[in-house]
């Protein structure tokens, strides 16, 4: 039985460098218990609750182009749609373990799987 812990995702927008440089394609693994507490502990995260989900994504993206760390500076400096997709992508893979949800169509009504992963293009 095969156990998926990372999931690979390409942003939307994509997160600029100080260079200029672009990067879209990166990784997500699924969060440990200590991912979920020790953002508590910072001191941005009491002062400021929202300043959460900024900690915990900075501790489950394994990578992000070819960045060398990925800080809670690169997640400050997000666009709004791509921390949106990455909120969504937490939330999908450790609710469920996949990446993959199942949608209906508003104009037909049929059903059909869409893997998150592929949404960023």
């Amino acid at each position: 039985m095969s156990f998926q812990t990372e999931f690979e995702f390409t942003l939307p927008m994509g997160y600029i460098d100080a260079d200029g440089n672009v990067h879209k394609k990166g990784s997500m693994r699924l969060a440990t218990a200590m991912d979920e507490i020790a953002p508590l502990r910072d001191m941005r995260v009491r002062t400021n609750q929202a300043y959460l989900v900024i900690t915990l994504l900075s501790r489950v993206i394994t990578r992000l182009g070819n960045l060398e760390s990925i800080t809670p500076q690169v997640i400050e400096n997000l666009f709004a749609a791509d921390l949106a997709y990455l909120q969504a992508l937490y939330r999908t893979i450790n609710e469920e373990g996949r990446t993959t949800i199942q949608v209906t169509c508003p104009d037909c009504g049929a059903q059909f799987a869409i893997d998150l992963a592929d949404l960023g293009g």
